[in-house]
């Protein structure tokens, strides 16, 4: 077994970001967010399709 080293204690890292970046992140998040979104209908749609096509007389 190797040697136990003590646990050292929590570091806090502080992180600067300009206005137009943080701007930007949250546009790039909303739309993933819109493309997931979509995804999921997608995938809700195809998941019910089957069951449509086999109501129609």
């Amino acid at each position: 077994m190797g040697t136990v080293l003590p646990a050292r204690p929590a570091q806090t890292l502080y992180v600067t970001i300009r206005r137009d970046e943080l701007r930007q992140l949250k546009d790039e998040r909303d739309q993933l967010q819109r493309e997931l979104a979509q995804l999921r209908l997608m995938l809700q749609n195809q998941g019910q399709a089957p069951a449509v096509a086999l109501q129609r007389p």
